[in-house]
């Protein structure tokens, strides 16, 4: 407490230098909002489309899961973070969570479970805008509702190597299922806002439409081609006319399917050398529609998936050729020989590499997604009196907003 205490001395000092105070320092960035009417809306348009999300998932027949806060383990992810913040406890380190995975894929082992969904922590310290400026779209810590529902294909690895065919029928069945299952989450939240919300809608500047199946569906690689890499989406989304559409095969985390990724010698595809119809995995965007021009602004991510990877040899291979784990668990016995060059990982892989009586995997096949709630906000009220992500937040650490947060 010491440090914190440091902290805000000289951050004190710093405003007195600079003709303020404290106290209108904390006037003008947190009390003015909390008290206006603009977080007022925001906060009752959070409240309906959770509540919405939540009740669809459960009537859909998803157990809901525990929060993990802090485990050996995080998702790595495939985007810059500064660091991940750590948590010794009784003489272990612990890492805090950028996403609950790996712990969506554990608690779907049991067979007679559907799914699972969680409001899921997460806490990444994203580097701030290079060139100093506000981006608006991000938080270090925020909430996603994290969704993984079981597949019960059953294809060995055997069947992945020699059928493939019969495999990418169906992989080709189980995407159709996730972008279903995923938009009727979507109409479910957006028809529950419409019904409820409509004064706080109209005192945010915005007009929200209920979608209809199917979204559109834009290839990453496509769009890449015509836009370039770095606004791929947010332009693919000036070429739709709805405010949710999907974007498929992006290149992205190591537990999202590549089909195929080991071929039936035993050798692998380049990495790199992928086209978007081998990776199974998605995006919803969406864009706001401001209410008094009947224009959009620009398109946000903001659910993120994939089919995922179910089987040990490619999982595992996934890790090394990502660099996340050095080496190959070898195991002997019950026994992890080389526990100790597998970072945090190897309790995980070894929950992976087990088999129940039958010699049968206990590793489920499951597809999955995250919906950030922070993020589907900003996307769907920004324009009139939403211009950054912060506005729509109580206590939003935004990296790009102040040099200290205080709440």
């Amino acid at each position: 407490m010491g440090y914190i205490s440091e902290d805000l001395f000289h951050f004190q000092a710093s405003l007195e230098q600079a003709g303020g105070s404290l106290q209108e320092f904390i006037r003008d960035h947190y009390v003015s909002k909390w008290i206006s009417d603009t977080l007022y809306s925001a906060m009752a348009v959070r409240t309906t489309m959770v509540a919405a999300i939540h009740n669809f998932l459960a009537d859909e027949g998803l157990f809901n899961l525990e929060r993990v806060q802090m485990s050996p383990v995080t998702d790595p992810l495939a985007h810059d973070v500064e660091h991940t913040p750590t948590v010794n406890y009784k003489g272990m380190p612990y890492v805090t969570t950028h996403s609950m995975i790996y712990s969506k894929f554990l608690a779907c082992f049991n067979p007679r479970i559907k799914g699972i969904f969680v409001d899921s922590p997460n806490i990444r310290l994203e580097i701030e805008s290079p060139l100093r400026q506000q981006r608006g779209k991000y938080l270090i810590d925020f909430s996603q509702i994290d969704v993984e529902i079981r597949r019960n294909r059953n294809i060995d690895f055997e069947t992945y190597k020699h059928e493939s065919e019969k495999v990418r029928k169906i992989l080709a069945e189980d995407f159709e299922k996730a972008f279903d299952f995923f938009e009727r989450m979507i109409i479910a939240a957006v028809t529950r806002i419409v019904e409820k919300n409509e004064d706080d809608l109209k005192a945010l500047g915005v007009a929200l439409e209920v979608p209809k199946q199917p979204f559109p569906r834009l290839r990453f690689d496509e769009i890449v081609k015509k836009f370039g890499k770095r606004e791929a989406e947010a332009k693919a989304g000036e070429t739709v006319s709805t405010p949710f559409f999907w974007v498929y095969g992006l290149l992205r985390e190591n537990y999202d399917l590549i089909y195929p990724y080991i071929l039936p010698d035993g050798s692998k595809i380049p990495l790199h050398s992928f086209s978007s119809d081998m990776i199974y995995n998605y995006d919803i965007c969406a864009k706001s529609l401001l209410r008094d021009t009947n224009t959009c602004m620009p398109a946000l991510e903001i659910l993120s998936g994939a089919i995922r990877e179910w089987l040990y040899e490619p999982i595992i291979e996934r890790l090394i050729d990502n660099r996340i784990i050095r080496e190959r668990p070898v195991f002997e016995g019950g026994r992890l020989i080389n526990i100790q060059a597998l970072e945090g990982y190897g309790p995980f892989l070894t929950a992976v590499a087990m088999k129940d009586k039958d010699g049968n995997p206990h590793f489920p096949e499951t597809f999955g997604g995250g919906i950030g709630v922070e993020r589907t906000l900003y996307a769907i009220l920004r324009g009139a009196k939403i211009n950054k992500i912060d506005d729509l937040t109580c206590f939003g650490k935004n990296p790009d907003s102040y040099p200290i947060y205080l709440f």
